[in-house]
Parts: structure tokens; sequence; C-alpha cells
């Protein structure tokens, strides 16, 4: 009886650590990664701008062939919605734009609903080398919430998405480049 205390003891010393070291712990991350590629800023924004277009392009979409999506609205436009749903690597969610600054950025705001519930915002961000490079950054930011957030001592996100956003970002420039 007096281990089984102990060891009582000892988990719920260890679980009100861990909590009073989440209180301590940022949880907010951001990832980014850009391509140059050679073709016309404009040719490459009015790609990029399409949500319709990630299909082409997103690594994500890749790993999941049966993947069902559907999208709601003026695809280019603020308010659209692109929706999917798909295997355990895909998950369920919907990505909405809620900023166009045309020509230079759009902003989107992910809407993770499985395997997690999480919103991230999201962007791509076009810059002209010069007349026939263009430099695409594609990035998000988020935050994990308080206790969640004890988990970013033991991931780094940057680690976790940036190869899907490397990938995603050679699969343009090869699409584009063609």
């Amino acid at each position: 009886m007096k281990i089984v205390k102990r060891i009582v003891l000892f988990l719920v010393a260890f679980v009100a650590l861990a909590l009073i070291v989440a209180l301590f712990v940022n949880g907010d991350y951001a990832v980014e990664r850009e391509v140059t590629i050679n073709k016309p800023k404009q040719e490459v924004f009015a790609y990029v701008k399409l949500l319709k277009n990630q299909n082409n392009y997103s690594k994500w979409a890749s790993l999941d062939p049966q993947m069902k999506t559907s999208f709601n609205g003026t695809d280019g436009t603020v308010g659209f919605v692109s929706s999917w749903e798909g295997n355990k690597d895909v998950g369920k969610g919907e990505q909405k734009i809620i900023k166009i600054t045309e020509g230079e950025r759009i902003d989107y705001e992910l809407h993770f609903i499985e395997p997690i519930e999480s919103t991230e915002q999201a962007y791509m961000i076009t810059e002209a080398v010069n007349g026939n490079q263009t430099k695409v950054r594609w990035g998000f930011q988020g935050r994990m919430k308080y206790p969640m957030n004890l988990m970013c001592l033991f991931m780094d996100m940057d680690d976790m998405v940036g190869p899907d956003f490397e990938q995603g970002l050679s699969n343009l420039k090869a699409l584009m480049e063609k």
C-alpha cells in the first residue's frame, strides 16, 4: 500500500510540475519557406491567389489522392473557402481567404477540424526579384494554448512543417516554370 501511495504522489507531483512549467513556455510558433520562380510576379501571384491551385502543388494534397474537396465563394477573393476531408495524414479542415493585397500577399485562416482542432494564420507573399523572377514566401503562424504549449519543448513546428512547405514550393516552381 505504501508503494501505491508513493507512485500516486510521484504522478501527482509530476503532473503539477508539468503544469507549472507550461505556465512559462512560449506557445507561439511560425514557419516560413521561400523559393525563387523564373516567372514575372503578376503571373505567379495570379496563380497562387487561387486556392484551388494549391491542390496542384501542395504536399498535403498529394498525401491522399481520394481526398474530398469542396469550395464556397469566388476563388481568389476575400471570403472564398476551400474545405477538405481526407485520410489520417490529411485530416479535415478548411482554409479561408481573409485578406488580399493585390499582387503582393494573400492571407488565409486555416481551421483544422481533425485530427486536432486548431485555427492558424497562413500567408503567401510574392516579391519581384527582377522582371522575370519572383520570390514566393509561404508560411503560417499559430499559438499552442496552455497546457498544450508544453509540447513546444519537445517538438519544433519548423522541423515538422517546414519540409512540407519546401516541397510545395518546389512543386510550385516546377509547375510555373514548365
